[in-house]
Parts: structure tokens; sequence; C-alpha cells
């Protein structure tokens, strides 16, 4: 599998010939569990087919249970300059209910590890989970803070289909994840990372100036990325492109120089529909001035109108031609933005 990512870096040179890679990141999976060498086989792979900006930002996805102190220094050691660590909770009974393979203790071994060898350590936390009282969140929050990490990522919590959380629900061991609840831990969890120095950049993440994650901002700003692998996900400003999820498929592919893709050319109004739902969700908004000169005067219309009710409620504003959430629209921006997209 290793190889067939090398290969298919190789391979799709061409399409970034005239960029400069910014970002390199490890994730999808848990590519912690990956030997050094092939992590560095695969950086190695970027570094010749590519150009590289002088210091990228490389990211490695881990969970706690993958970052044993040898683990941690054997990273380091390597180009890999910033970790994204899986820690959800910090209490045990939360990591049982989302079946995490980590306890609670590891969780926090790994974070005293880590800081001691990583300045840029960013985690994922999650609220909104059944059972979870405001002074427990508060505590998981307090606790991420007492390891000064920079960065934070926080989603409210999602019950997939066919998994344990879901069928402790059916049988009513737990409760639904409760809507208000989650958004109530949302506003705590806004309120305290604000008061600590972070800066809420996005609708679920939290950064201090100059650890905003760069890889995701692209995403969010509409930069081209490759995404190499199964399932792997590529946009070059005008089409989207996607890899075979099958992983036979896709070493069969990749040993004929195939490329195992398909790809879908975005119309204007996808394109415009993917600008409101990311532009919405960040700082930066959504420049209106930006929408008359890509989409015409007709979506500028479009868009004003739709949002005319939203900034009565004092759920978005305009300040400088750029369209924002206020700070009670934030938690509810995905659903604003569905209200602003132009139907085909």
């Amino acid at each position: 599998m290793v190889l067939a990512l090398t290969k298919e870096i190789a391979l799709r040179k061409n399409e970034f010939k005239d960029e400069v890679v910014e970002t390199i990141y490890f994730g999808g999976g848990t590519p912690s569990i990956l030997e050094i060498q092939d992590l560095r086989l695969l950086i190695d792979s970027v570094y010749q087919n590519y150009k590289v900006i002088e210091n990228p930002e490389i990211t490695v996805e881990a969970n706690p249970d993958d970052l044993t102190e040898t683990r941690i220094t054997e990273l380091s050691n390597n180009q890999i300059n910033r970790l994204s660590i899986g820690i959800q909770s910090f209490f045990e009974d939360d990591l049982k209910l989302m079946n995490r393979a980590h306890n609670s203790q590891e969780a926090k071994k790994c974070l005293e590890i880590a800081t001691q060898y990583f300045d840029n350590i960013s985690i994922d936390l999650i609220y909104g989970v059944p059972n979870m009282s405001n002074e427990k969140w508060r505590q998981n929050i307090e606790i991420a803070l007492f390891f000064n990490v920079p960065h934070i990522s926080s989603y409210a919590l999602t019950v997939e289909p066919q998994t344990a959380l879901d069928k402790f629900i059916k049988k009513g061991i737990i409760p639904m994840p409760d809507d208000e609840v989650a958004q109530e831990h949302f506003h705590l969890l806004v309120d305290k990372l604000e008061e600590n120095g972070f800066i809420h950049y996005e609708l679920s993440n939290f950064g201090k100036e100059n650890y905003f994650s760069k890889n995701n901002s692209s995403y969010w700003l509409g930069k081209k990325y490759i995404g190499i692998g199964p399932s792997a996900h590529s946009y070059d400003g005008v089409s989207r492109s996607w890899n075979v999820s099958n992983n036979t498929q896709y070493l069969k592919s990749i040993a004929e120089n195939q490329l195992p893709s398909e790809t879908e050319v975005l119309t204007k109004t996808d394109r415009y529909n993917e600008y409101v739902m990311t532009g919405l969700r960040t700082i930066w908004g959504i420049s209106l001035d930006r929408i008359e000169r890509e989409f015409g005067k007709t979506y500028l219309d479009y868009l004003n109108q739709q949002a005319a009710k939203y900034i009565e409620d004092h759920l978005l504003f305009v300040d400088e031609n750029i369209l924002r959430t206020t700070k009670s629209g934030k938690f509810l921006s995905d659903g604003i933005a569905s209200d602003l997209f132009m139907l085909n």
C-alpha cells in the first residue's frame, strides 16, 4: 500500500506543476501506525515530485494509544512538525461510550510527553455526549488548557448507524444526544477558549495566533489540494475527484499506472454553494464583492435577499462588505448556509 501511495504521488505530479505545496497531512484512519520509514518515504516522494515551500506544515493524525514516548520521539526527529491527537474526552465513561481504544490515563500521558517534543499540537474534543453535565464538559476544557495545546478542534457527538452507540440508544441504555445540550456546551467552549487567548476561526476550530491549521484553512479558503490513497478526495478549483474506496481495486489500478478516481466538474451554482458553506463557517466570512465578481449580480441579489431575515434576527451581519455569523449565529451556521444555497 505504501509503495502504491508513493506511485500515485508521482503519477499526479503534473496536476500541481504550477503550484507550491504548503502542507502535507497524514490523516483518514490512523496513519500513526505506519512505520517511521514509511512516513519518511512518503514525505520524500512529495519532495521529489512537487515544489514544496521552505517550512511546510506536516501533520500526522494519531490516537493516544499509539503515542508512546518512543513513537513521539521518532516522529519529532523527522520532518513532522504538527500532531493532531484524537483525545475526544478525558473521562473514562465517555471514552467507553464512544468505543474508543484508549483510556483517560493514556489521553493525559500522551499529551504530557507530546508537549515536550512538539510545539504545534491539536486535539479533538467531543461535546453533547449523553449524560455529560455542563460541569463535566467544563472540566474537559480545563484539562485541555492545562496541557497548553495551541489548537483545539471540537465537534458535537453524532450517532452513526450500526455503531455500538447506535445500539445502546436503540435499546434505551443511554439517551439520544440532545441538540439543546450540545448548543449549551458549544457556547461554554467558545467563551472558555476565547478567555484563554484562542481565536474561534472556524465553526469547529480554535487556534492561538499563528497556530491555525494551514491544511484545513486551505480547504475553507478554496485552495487546491490533492488527496492520495483509497477514498481520498482532491480539488483543483474547478472539479472535485475522489479515489475508489476499495483497497484491492486501488492497488490494481495503481499497478497498471491508472488513477482509480472519478471526477465531477462543479457548476457555477456548486461553486457558489461551496463558498457560502465554507465562508460562513469561518472568521473570513463571505465576501459580497467576490460573490458579485465571480458569480454575478443575480447570485449577489439572491444572497442578500436570503440573508435579510437572518440579519434581522441578529444571526448574520455585514461589515466592510463581508457577510459573517454573529456569536449567537455561529452554532447555527450550517443550517443558515443551506438556506442561502442557490438551488439548481
